[in-house]
């Protein structure tokens, strides 16, 4: 049986006294896209910072590849291959699209020149080419998720965290991303995808995680997921039951 990936083995995430995420397990196989879903507070994001090194994880363990990386900070797992975008978008609002996902580049090409060809490659790839000399805090949100994507692909990533890139976007931008997402998973990235647009998760992913209360509480294909009676009640509600 291949390795995945990524394996997230009984991870427990603790403030205080409070268990944000509870002996939480799961894996994304390489190629695959796997869906992270649950109400507001579910741990979700905490459950991000763990695997992309903001946190340390209280026990459990977390696998890249088959090494342990659990508690390794942000800078070696970029490098190592994980990228991730963020709920919140932020660009250099000082820099131009084309210098923001440089930034990022240097990761992997720290000759000036290379980065910057490498920026603009993705800037093609991602459908921002055309915006490449425009200020970052020009953009609007579909523009700025969009290159919060480009960033995070900078980095060349194997396994690429994404959360909440749909979210506030039209039907038209909204489909527009998921050919997106799954033509970066066709070129071999493996994705995990924190999303409450259920028909995304359901349309793209090929296993789906819920999360409530910091519990896990399933873990399957989209379509035994929706018919949980479990996670209908604590998530999807009488609309998709």
């Amino acid at each position: 049986m291949t390795e995945p990936i990524l394996r997230v083995d009984g991870i427990v995430k603790t403030f205080g006294g409070l268990h944000a995420v509870n002996d939480v397990s799961f894996d994304v196989g390489k190629g695959m896209i796997v869906g992270l879903i649950g109400p507001n507070g579910a741990g979700k994001t905490t459950i991000f910072n763990v695997i992309s090194g903001y946190y340390a994880p209280t026990r459990g363990k977390v696998f890249f590849k088959g090494s342990d990386i659990s508690g390794l900070p942000p800078y070696k797992l970029a490098k190592m291959g994980i990228g991730r975008t963020f709920q919140v978008v932020k660009p250099f609002p000082g820099l131009s699209v084309l210098e923001n996902v440089m930034v990022a580049a240097l990761c992997k090409h720290p000759r000036k020149h290379d980065a910057r060809q490498h920026a603009w490659e993705i800037l093609e790839f991602t459908g921002l080419a055309s915006r490449a000399d425009d200020a970052a805090a020009s953009l609007t949100l579909p523009g700025r998720k969009r290159l919060e994507i480009s960033k995070a692909l900078a980095l060349e990533p194997e396994l690429l965290l994404l959360d909440e890139v749909v979210a506030g976007l039209n039907p038209t931008e909204a489909d527009r991303t998921i050919e997106l997402i799954l033509k970066l998973r066709d070129q071999g990235i493996s994705i995990l995808v924190v999303e409450h647009i259920m028909r995304v998760i359901m349309n793209i992913s090929d296993q789906v995680v819920v999360l409530n209360f910091g519990q896990q509480i399933a873990l399957g294909k989209p379509v035994e997921v929706a018919r949980d009676p479990v996670v209908i009640e604590a998530y999807l509600g009488e609309e998709a039951a």
